[in-house]
């Protein structure tokens, strides 16, 4: 879904980085999930968004910044937790520098992570997921240029999700290895969940009218992680929205690290997804840390959506 420019990797390098960030974060993923029991209290800072951050939070993020730093063919990581981009080349551990500007695609590609989406769903021992986009080209970037997008679910067993070459594979992680669960994973054509985001009286009125229909029809499968409530929506089919609200009219969930990799695998699984008048992956990004309304799931559920907020 990427036009690449010429002035970045070669296709065959892009690939192998590509393929390298998946098992580095498959790698990561069992000391993550491992590293949660003793993390669950909050950190004196909030991250750049102004949420609060668990110890775990700043565990997974460095652990993946230090990984992820060290692929050949990497330019630059951003995470949800840190306020800008770090310079792969200039990357070292916990010492590492922060880039203003952006990651220079001319030495690598850029990787956008969510470490531990669904965080606050540590103290009730909830699920949780750790979010990745590979892009082809400086962040922030559009949705359209991603390599490719992944998530890491970490429930009553681990499993991860990767979406490449507009094909998505559900895996199996054991020991921080893949094991392909499902090839060719695509929305079932009959829907039969949903989970919207958000307090109740902070929807808009066409989005509660909407909800009002839709809860009518489907099973109400909601868990407070994205993750979570995409990959329930991804295994039966249905619709997963956090709206923008009356409080909040930009969402909640960043361009990024969570809207446009999820976007990015619902749509190659058959589905689609939009931020209310088109395509989350055509969304302009003005600053790394954008917020966006996202709306995934079926395309009949997201088309009624769009109609109704038009």
């Amino acid at each position: 879904m990427s036009d690449r420019s010429g002035t970045g990797p070669s296709d065959a390098a892009a690939a192998e980085t590509v393929t390298a960030v998946l098992e580095t974060v498959a790698s990561a993923a069992p000391e993550i999930r491992g590293g949660l029991a003793g993390r669950r209290e909050y950190e004196s800072e909030e991250n750049p968004s102004g949420e609060r951050r668990l110890a775990a939070d700043v565990h997974a993020d460095r652990l993946l910044e230090d990984r992820l730093t060290s692929i050949e063919g990497i330019g630059g990581y951003a995470s949800e937790e840190r306020e800008e981009i770090v310079d792969a080349g200039d990357a070292s551990g916990d010492d590492a520098e922060p880039n203003a500007g952006a990651a220079n695609t001319d030495a690598g590609l850029s990787v956008a992570v969510d470490p531990l989406d669904g965080s606050s769903n540590l103290k009730s021992n909830n699920a949780m997921g750790t979010v990745v986009g590979v892009y082809d080209t400086d962040l922030p970037a559009r949705g359209r240029d991603l390599l490719a997008s992944a998530y890491v679910l970490y429930g009553p067993i681990t499993t991860m999700v990767v979406a490449r070459e507009d094909t998505v594979t559900e895996y199996v992680l054991r020991d921080g290895e893949r094991h392909a669960a499902r090839e060719d994973v695509t929305l079932p054509d009959e829907p039969t969940v949903y989970g919207f985001g958000g307090r109740v009286p902070d929807w808009p009125t066409d989005f509660t009218d909407y909800a009002r229909e839709i809860e009518g029809e489907l099973k109400l499968r909601y868990g407070g992680a994205m993750i979570a409530d995409v990959n329930q929506v991804l295994t039966y089919g249905g619709i997963f929205a956090y709206p923008g609200l009356r409080s909040r009219p930009e969402g909640k969930l960043r361009l990024q690290f969570e809207a446009n990799p999820i976007a990015h695998i619902v749509e190659c699984a058959g589905g689609r997804s939009t931020g209310g008048e088109r395509s989350l992956l055509d969304v302009e990004p003005d600053a790394l840390h954008d917020r966006v309304p996202v709306h995934v799931g079926n395309p009949e559920l997201v088309d009624r959506l769009e109609a109704a907020l038009s």
